[in-house]
This record gives C-alpha cells, sequence and structure tokens, in this order.
C-alpha cells in the first residue's frame, strides 16, 4: 500500500512538530508538502523536511496531496479545512476544531459533502488514566457523579517560553482556556456524563497578556452535578490533577504522582474507609494513528467529532461568559 502523502497546513501552533514527527514515525504516512501563512517559517520548516514550500495553498493541495495536517491558527481554521475538504483532502487538526459552532458546522458540512475524514486532536482521551477512569464510572463505583475537578498548567507566561503569538486574541481566539484549558474542559465533561445545562467563566491577568493566562469555568448539569476545570500559564508548579467525586466514592489522580486512587462504599466494606490504587492501563492508539487507520478504511472517527463540536459548544460559551459577565445557559 502506497504511503498516504500529507501536507502540513502551518507551522504556527507549538505542537506542529509532534505531529510532523508522528506523520514520519508511521509507516503509511509521509510529509511531502509545506504551506504557511508566514512564509518565511514555512520555507524555513520546508527545507528541514526536504519538501517542497508552497506559497499558494491551492496549489499545495493541488500538488497531489491526499491528506493535511493542520496548525494554523485557530482564527484560520474554518477556512483553510473548507478549502482543504473541498480538494477531497483528508483533515487532522490541532484543538480547537473552531472557536464558534458556526464555524464548526461549516467545516462539518465541507467535510461531509466532499467524503473526506476528520479527526481532531485531543490527545488525553485516549491516555490510560481517562480509560480506567471511565471503566471506573461505568462500573459504577462511585454512584451518582457529584463532581468533576480537572487541573491543568504550566508556566510558559511566567518563564517566557510560551510563543508571544499565543498572546495574540485575533489569532487564538483567546488565551489559557482556548489553548491548554481544552484538555480539562473535554474530561470534565466525559467524566460528568451528562450534557451541561449552564457555563459560567472567570478569567486572570496575571503577567498583563491581552488574553487570559490564568483562567477557571464551571460547568452546572440538570442533576446537581459540577464540572470545574481550569487551566493557567503561570502555575510552575501545579500538577494536572483528575477529582471525581460521586455519592459512593471518589477518585483522584496526579496529586502530584501519576497515581490513580479510589475510595468506595460501592465494592463493599473492605474497600470502605481506604484508598486503594488503580492500575493504569495502556494509552489507546493516539488520534493521528486513528485518523490513519479512517482513511484506510473508510470510516469515521464519530466519537472524536462529537467530543470536539461539544469542545467548541462549551468553549464559546465560557467566553460569552466573561464578556457578558454572567452564566450562559445552554
Amino acid at each position: 500500500m502506497a504511503a498516504i502523502r500529507i501536507g502540513m497546513i502551518s507551522y504556527w501552533h507549538v505542537h506542529a512538530w509532534d505531529y510532523t514527527k508522528e506523520a514520519l514515525a508511521h509507516p503509511d504516512t509521509e510529509i511531502t508538502a509545506v504551506w504557511d501563512e508566514n512564509p518565511e517559517r514555512g520555507q524555513e520548516q520546508a527545507e528541514k523536511l526536504g519538501v517542497p514550500y508552497y506559497a499558494s495553498l491551492t496549489e499545495m493541495l493541488d500538488s497531489g496531496i491526499e491528506a493535511v495536517i493542520v496548525d494554523a491558527p485557530t482564527r484560520l481554521h474554518r477556512d483553510v479545512m473548507v478549502q482543504a475538504a473541498r480538494a477531497g483532502k483528508h483533515i487532522f487538526t490541532e484543538k480547537v476544531l473552531a472557536p464558534n459552532l458556526q464555524e464548526v458546522q461549516e467545516i462539518l458540512d465541507a467535510v461531509q459533502q466532499n467524503n473526506v475524514k476528520l479527526a481532531v486532536s485531543l490527545p488525553r482521551l485516549n491516555d490510560g488514566y481517562t480509560l480506567a477512569i471511565s471503566e471506573a464510572l461505568q462500573e459504577g463505583l462511585l454512584g451518582r457523579v457529584t463532581q468533576v475537578r480537572v487541573r491543568l498548567s504550566h508556566n510558559g507566561a511566567i518563564a517566557g517560553w510560551l510563543p508571544e503569538h499565543f498572546y495574540d486574541p485575533v489569532d487564538c481566539g483567546g488565551g489559557a482556556l482556548i489553548d491548554l484549558g481544552c484538555h480539562p474542559v473535554y474530561l470534565t465533561r466525559l467524566f460528568l456524563g451528562e450534557d451541561p445545562v449552564e457555563v459560567t467563566a472567570q478569567f486572570g491577568y496575571v503577567m498583563d497578556k491581552r488574553v487570559e493566562d490564568n483562567a477557571v469555568m464551571t460547568l452546572s448539569t440538570a442533576s446537581g452535578a459540577v464540572g470545574i476545570a481550569e487551566a493557567g500559564f503561570v502555575n510552575p508548579f501545579s500538577p494536572f490533577t483528575i477529582e471525581v467525586h460521586g455519592t459512593e466514592g471518589s477518585l483522584l489522580y496526579g496529586t502530584p504522582e501519576s497515581k490513580l486512587l479510589l475510595r468506595t462504599g460501592a465494592k463493599g466494606e473492605e474497600y470502605a474507609g481506604q484508598w486503594h490504587e488503580l492500575e493504569i492501563p495502556a494509552n489507546r492508539v493516539g488520534a493521528f494513528a486513528q485518523w490513519i487507520r479512517h482513511i484506510q478504511d473508510g470510516t469515521s472517527a464519530e466519537g472524536n467529532i462529537r467530543a470536539a463540536v461539544e469542545l467548541t459548544r462549551l468553549m464559546e460559551a465560557a467566553y460569552r461568559s466573561v464578556q457578558e459577565k454572567r452564566s450562559v445557559v445552554l
């Protein structure tokens, strides 16, 4: 089977080379072209790869490629993905799919109309701790879920290693929440297990950037359960943390060791009153490899796309909450 030829759409995002390496390492893919909205950056990356740089996206899409990896600014996602879909190219993209649901729908319409395969990088959905927590919830070990809290932060704004263009509100559509906060948000939504009915967000501007560098989003549900997603660029020693609480018990992960701890009364007296470490399985195959399989098998990443659409819905509501200084009812 011939390798799937992939064109890189921009090296704007900090994870662009992560996906480049995945494509180079995969036995069924190769990178054969680069386009970038910044010609100097695009030419530099193309030279590193030893492939042509195209000043025109249209020309790159006509160069014989079959798929694209999108790491362009968030504001360009709709435009480049709709163009790629209409050219018949399969699409793998960095999160978020788009900053609002209207643009998401335009992308999905183009993907469906042109029968191309789309996948969004939501990597922590495939991690072992996520699989283990999901299994525990399915087994009812916590009873009815009452609260979920997920926190992910780094020191990018304090230490200065995050690119300055990540503080551009136009290109990014926001700051810490829409970038790093995507992971806590889609995990919080997953573990809640029900649709949120109301969203509230609070932003902080610790380093006086044009976008938030500290953020909290809360999700309310019809059952009374609450979800809390936190993200920041100004927290150097904050571990990635998950808490899931229910009427029968609690799960803790990453506090700070990467251990998954369960305390529950749902499995009998031997589990009551003490914490037990649960085994964390191996990670599931990642979103990029899943995307390639969908291309080869003619299937669709339905669960991945549903999660991506819901992520944008919640992000859009959170930014409205801050702008309008109120809770947003979904």
